[in-house]
Formats: C-alpha cells, structure tokens, sequence
C-alpha cells in the first residue's frame, strides 16, 4: 500500500460494528486503521466482518498495546483528537497528508490525560440539533476522513 492518507485511530473501542464500518470506510480511502487497546472484543468477531463486509481483510490496520506505543509509532506526524467537548470545529483542523486523527471510545470518549496534554490539538463536528448525545462513531470518522478528501481532491484538482 502507499502511504496512507490519514491514519485513523481509535482508543479503546467498544461496538465491533463500528470498528467494521470504520474499517471499510479506511479501506475506500486509502487510510490506515489504528485500535489502541483496550479493544473490547475480538477482531475476528463475527460483527467486526459483517460490518467490514468482504473489505475487513482488506483493511491496512495495526494494532497498539497503549497509547505510549502509537505515540512512539507516530512519531513527529500531526496528531489531533475528536471530541464532543471540543471548541474548535473540525473543519478548521489542518488535517495534513500522514496525520492521525484520533477519536474515542463510543461510551467514554478520550481519556482526560489526552484533553489536558493536547488541548489545543481538539477539534470537534458541530451538532446544533437539541439531541444532546454524540454522533455515531462511524459517522464521525466519515465526516471527517470526507473533509480532508475534499480538500485534497480541491487542492489537486480532481472530481
């Protein structure tokens, strides 16, 4: 694969059919998945492939036994964080090629730590409706993934 055009990280995820659906959504977009455990299921949970469809062995995803260990992996590359309790609204998020967006679990969110050490590097996805709950967590990958698509395809010049 070449590289990716983001890499898509979940701390601790919970619901194997969002981590499916998030998978494709990977896989169609030429982004790299990463599950930072605690994983609250199986990867070859029945759940985590029906979602995934026939995509799941597809999908150019690791594995990360903490967060220290996908910092390490990530190195200098840009990391920003989606969070409900965010003030910036995504769309102002760089979100340059080789980026790691993180997003958290579907019941927690991220973990504190992570608000208070990169508190400027939060960006969230406005929801004006009066449902005071979040969006699903697949859809707040694809939200986001489609915005920096948008602006790469905008910036290139391709439909």
């Amino acid at each position: 694969m070449t590289d990716p055009l983001y890499h898509v990280t979940l701390v601790a995820p919970e619901i194997p059919q969002n981590t499916g659906n998030i998978g494709r959504i990977c896989c169609c977009t030429e982004c790299r998945l990463h599950l930072v455990e605690p994983i609250s299921f199986s990867l070859e949970d029945k759940y985590v492939r029906r979602a995934g469809m026939d995509y799941w062995h597809h999908v150019d995803f690791q594995k990360h036994a903490s967060w220290n260990d996908l910092e390490e992996y990530a190195g200098k590359s840009p990391i920003y964080f989606f969070s409900t309790k965010a003030r910036k609204l995504y769309w102002d998020c760089p979100m340059e090629p080789g980026s790691f967006l993180v997003f958290g679990s579907e019941s927690r969110g991220l973990p504190q730590e992570l608000h208070d050490r990169f508190s400027d590097q939060f960006y969230t996805i406005p929801m004006p409706g009066n449902f005071h709950r979040s969006l699903n967590l697949a859809n707040s990958v694809a939200i986001t993934i489609y915005e920096g698509l948008r602006r790469k395809y905008q910036l290139h010049g391709k439909n």
